[in-house]
């Protein structure tokens, strides 16, 4: 074999290989229902773009790239958030799902597949929801919820504006679930209202003095926060944490019986932090009126358990609901 053929011969290896190599990084997107061809094109390329460069850099162990990437400033910041919290990629190399069209004239592709890095960089699998607009430029990427959890509420819609009202709150639990794992206190401090009230419970156990002479007794009890107090907190907690991680396994959503506009929301959450993690359950109470912008009034969080050793579940009963609270 003379030097030319050599060269030849070593140059289309190179090039099989690379394209190998990439294939096992691609992802390819195709959207059914779309309402056009253009759109199903641009938002195919685009959707199929971003999830090949997190594959590529997860693989290679290299910051994404999102160079390129068709979306909004606000997006590439959130995308980027969640990377640095925990990398995620796609093992999928073709994913089918329908375009869905949301409220806001905008388009949604749900089910996402992706595997983040968790505790020890073990993988962890979750689903993430890309929104984009008639152009296919991506104007939103959070982590969703669990399809069937979603399904079930929206099932509960009694009529048409509680349908819509329930797809509105779906949506921000999502992404008020993605701002705790991308650290975003920018949309936390937009989404709470100036007069939140931020109720926290914690299991603690009394102590027998000598006017008490009982055995020790667990009980929670409870703080209450301002939102500038709220926050300011949960930005230490957002700066000690490399990593954090919120998952909701429940979802229950409630319309206010005599207050228009107001839905209660109840999680069963999971946090997990560098050094620390719980289970509880959060209560959000939702002031919808403005749908455009929604605002959050209550935020609470009990534990799972009323005592410490973790035998004895928090009762239904026990559990906040809208009327616990009164709205003005």
């Amino acid at each position: 074999m003379n030097n030319m053929l050599r060269k030849t011969v070593g140059t289309l290896l190179m090039v099989f290989l690379s394209v190998g190599a990439f294939a096992q990084y691609s992802t390819e997107v195709i959207l059914t229902g779309t309402p056009n061809a253009a759109l199903k094109e641009a938002a195919q390329r685009n959707i199929s773009a971003l999830l090949d460069s997190c594959n590529v850099a997860y693989m290679d162990e290299v910051e994404i790239n999102l160079k390129g990437i068709q979306a909004t400033d606000r997006v590439k910041a959130n995308i980027q958030a969640m990377w640095e919290n925990s990398p995620f990629r796609c093992n999928e190399t073709e994913i089918i799902e329908r375009c869905l069209e949301t409220l806001d004239g905008n388009f949604q592709m749900r089910n996402v597949p992706l595997f983040a890095k968790g505790e020890d960089d073990e993988p962890v699998y979750q689903e993430s929801v890309i929104s984009f607009d008639k152009n296919g430029l991506i104007v939103d990427f959070h982590i969703a919820i669990d399809n069937n959890l979603y399904m079930r509420v929206l099932k509960k819609g009694s009529d048409v504006t509680d349908l819509r009202y329930r797809q509105i709150i779906l949506d921000y639990v999502e992404q008020f679930r993605t701002a705790y794992n991308t650290k975003d206190l920018v949309f936390l401090d937009q989404i709470f209202s100036d007069d939140a009230l931020i109720i926290t419970g914690k299991v603690i156990r009394s102590v027998p003095t000598d006017m008490n002479s009982m055995m020790p007794k667990d009980k929670v009890v409870y703080t209450k926060q301002s939102k500038k107090e709220y926050l300011e907190r949960l930005g230490k907690v957002f700066q000690r944490n490399k990593r954090i991680l919120v998952t909701f396994d429940e979802v229950k959503v409630l319309r206010h019986p005599a207050k228009k506009g107001f839905y209660g929301v109840t999680l069963k959450q999971g946090y997990t932090s560098d050094g620390y993690s719980d289970t509880g359950y959060v209560f959000l109470l939702w002031d919808f009126n403005n749908p455009e912008n929604p605002k959050i009034h209550v935020r609470t969080w009990q534990p799972e358990y009323e005592d410490i050793a973790g035998t004895q579940k928090l009762p239904e009963e026990k559990i906040f609901t809208c009327m616990d609270f009164d709205i003005k």
